[in-house]
């Protein structure tokens, strides 16, 4: 077993932020990728304008383009798996209020405090299994009580399936690290675990 390293993104790691999503992340044909996990961190102009530039300059360059930009004005934050001084997995996760339009509106509407949100999860393919999704858990959850917030929630899809459109983990995931279904609509569900 591998020794995995949790790591909040730091100015420091913006670089292997951006390696990760360069090398290793979508690397099996995901339909998720490529991706740089900028959305969750942009509103609906700012995505409007990105996905705009597609056709001019090709998806993933535009995209990396994006994070890249974000990055340097720290506006990405979550967390990075380490195995060894490689980056082989990502987190996004910061406060709820932070993620204008990500969060289902019908998990706002039910708030219970400060609030972390996790909203997406992206592991290297061959690290998948090793309970890395686990141990962001545990970090997000240890770090924001720390920082004083009331509790962490989760947003995932509600399926008996896995399926690759689930990169904001499934329910068992939360159920495993204690959360609670506090609600649900539309097939998702709002997975909340009080500090």
């Amino acid at each position: 077993m591998k020794t995995i390293v949790i790591r909040p993104l730091t100015a420091e790691l913006n670089a292997d932020y951006l390696d990760f999503f360069d090398h290793r992340a979508f690397t099996d044909d995901n339909p998720n990728g490529p991706c740089y996990c900028t959305s969750p961190n942009q509103g609906k102009e700012q995505i409007e304008k990105m996905v705009s530039e597609f056709a001019s300059f090709g998806v993933k360059e535009t995209l990396r383009r994006y994070a890249a930009e974000m990055l340097g004005r720290n506006r990405i934050h979550g967390y990075l798996a380490y195995d060894g001084d490689q980056s082989v997995g990502w987190c996004n996760a910061a406060d709820r209020e932070s993620y204008a339009g990500f969060v289902p509106a019908f998990a706002r509407e039910i708030g219970c405090g400060k609030t972390i949100s996790i909203v997406c999860f992206e592991i290297a393919p061959e690290y998948r299994g090793m309970g890395i999704a686990s141990a962001f858990i545990d970090r997000v959850c240890a770090d924001a009580k720390s920082k004083g917030y009331a509790a962490v929630e989760g947003y995932p899809k509600l399926s008996d399936q896995r399926n690759d459109f689930d990169y904001q983990g499934p329910l068992s995931l939360y159920q495993k690290a204690g959360f609670m279904e506090v609600a649900r609509e539309n097939g998702q569900a709002v997975m909340r675990k009080l500090l």
